[in-house]
């Protein structure tokens, strides 16, 4: 279900990051963060120290740079020393740890201005302790935008390293392999800088070799990432699609190590499924082998392209029974709640199956054995809500399915619309309980002379935008017609009553 639209990709603010590292041993430790779970930007995922180019970071001089450079090296040094207490300044050697203490925490408060704060204590500045290592833009998929400019600084031997609470939740000294460890098995969240930051650590050698590594990845046309794997074995290609607002682009997901499997391929266009035949083109190439496209559903935004990609890849199309007799093209393959979809590989993976009707009938998500992610369809969104769209949509079945995923458990979730959701119990727990809130209200609506749909949709859904009411009136019949089968409400007439049950 869905409306054209025409995507308008956000501008990239630019911004700074620090990538900390200590020498250890023959290598080098680097200092991670992990970003607190309700920041609307990746929430829950581990990064580097960082943050947005303000204004003011123009006004501190930084010896050896000028103009945008320097101001991003301002940037860098501030976000440095806000996220972790490290300053990096000509003359902070001679400050008692208490004193930037003091002034770290009097700069995070707004008490005192970032340039005030070098020009009080004497500090300088310098170049060369922010050498220049790469530069990201963030996709035009994803609503906030930045153009990353990245900076390889070697901690200062006296240096002490934490973070404080507030937006970040953790921070730690690790080594680099360790740091990747923990992607590869689904523990922690990484976008592709992070994770070729980590990369190029794990096998350090010097800070030249490191800074000319850093500032060269492989697939980043136009500092853009064209292979976006935030757990290792799950890959993500947004593709435009005519959806619901706010939504605008729907995920496609390759899975696997060796044999792959493509996960609604949704976009007819062949500008937008050519991104998703390219990442296949290219892990072909490093010796894998898709063996399958999957459809979480029937839905146009999620199989637009499901006949093109299974003709240009030459594999089958597996799906649910309840989604094959939807579609006008074939399926091989009907899959079957419990049934594990198993990918040879490097690493092998497991996919388990679970039938999840709701939003559809056939809906299906895949659940990794390993790590407990899931790739959820639209049984949630990174961005937007979820429409309980009758006959096809059941409220009573999304919510029975809502509550099975809480308590499988599962881990992250890979939804179709928006970034991947880190603490997935909470996210379904979540939606549980606005759903419930949402249903008390459509109930507590009903007068005793009874109201019409569109009466139920004006009360209960006041607090959402008019031209959004259409989409609310689904939901909000999918809601009446489970209270009507609990025998909680009747309907005469068009008309809907509280029974008194």
């Amino acid at each position: 279900m869905g409306i054209p639209l025409s995507p308008t990709a956000a501008e990239p603010r630019l911004s700074a990051v620090a990538i900390l590292y200590r020498r250890a041993g023959d290598g080098a430790q680097v200092f991670w963060v992990k970003r607190g779970e309700a920041l609307r930007f990746a929430g829950g995922f581990y990064a580097l120290p960082g943050g947005k180019l303000d204004a003011a970071d123009a006004r501190v001089p930084v010896r050896g740079a000028a103009g945008e450079e320097a101001a991003l090296r301002s940037a860098a040094a501030r976000e440095l020393f806000e996220e972790t207490g490290v300053l990096m300044a000509e003359g902070a050697q001679a400050l008692p740890e208490p004193r930037r203490a003091e002034l770290r925490r009097a700069l995070l408060a707004e008490e005192l201005k970032w340039a005030d704060l070098l020009q009080r204590e004497g500090l300088a500045l310098r170049a060369e302790d922010f050498r220049a290592a790469g530069r990201w833009i963030t996709p035009p998929s994803v609503p906030v935008r930045f153009d990353a400019h990245f900076y390889l600084v070697e901690a200062p031997p006296d240096s002490h390293a934490e973070v404080l609470p507030g937006e970040l939740s953790e921070g730690a000294w690790i080594d680099p392999e360790a740091a990747l460890a923990r992607w590869r098995d689904g523990s922690a969240l990484l976008h592709p800088p992070t994770v070729h930051a980590l990369q190029v650590l794990a096998d350090f050698k010097d800070d030249a070799d490191a800074r000319a590594r850093l500032a060269t990845p492989a697939y980043c046309p136009g500092f853009i990432s064209q292979r976006i794997e935030f757990q290792r074995g799950v890959r993500v290609v947004a593709l435009e699609t005519a959806t619901l607002p706010p939504a605008m682009h729907t995920n496609a997901y390759v899975l696997g190590h060796g044999e792959l499997l493509v996960v609604d391929p949704g976009s007819s266009d062949v500008k937008q499924y050519a991104k998703l035949l390219s990442l296949v083109a290219g892990l072909k190439a490093e010796g894998m082998k898709p063996v399958a496209v999957v459809l979480t559903h029937h839905h146009g935004d999620h199989t637009g392209g499901a006949r093109a990609v299974k003709e240009r890849l030459g594999v089958p199309v597996w799906a649910h029974a309840r989604t094959a007799d939807r579609l006008d093209f074939p399926v091989e393959r009907l899959l079957q709640d419990g049934e594990v979809l198993e990918l040879a590989g490097a690493v092998a993976q497991r996919w388990r199956v679970l039938h999840t009707p709701g939003h559809a009938q056939g809906h299906v998500c895949l659940v990794d054995e390993l790590s407990r992610a899931a790739v959820v369809g639209d049984m949630v969104a990174g961005v937007g809500t979820i429409v309980i769209d009758p006959p096809e949509g059941n409220m009573g079945d999304y919510l029975t399915q809502l509550a099975r995923l809480r308590d499988w458990p599962v881990t992250t979730l890979y939804p179709a619309h928006g970034g991947p959701i880190p603490d997935g119990p909470a996210r379904l727990q979540e939606y549980l309980k606005h759903r419930a809130a949402r249903e008390a209200v459509i109930l507590e609506s009903l007068p005793p002379e009874g109201a019409t749909l569109a009466r139920v949709v004006a009360t209960a859904y006041a607090d959402t935008h008019p031209l959004m009411h259409p989409v609310a009136e689904r939901s909000a019949l999918a809601t009446l017609e489970k209270l009507a089968a609990e025998g909680r409400v009747r309907e005469e007439s068009l008309t809907w009553f509280r029974t008194g049950a």
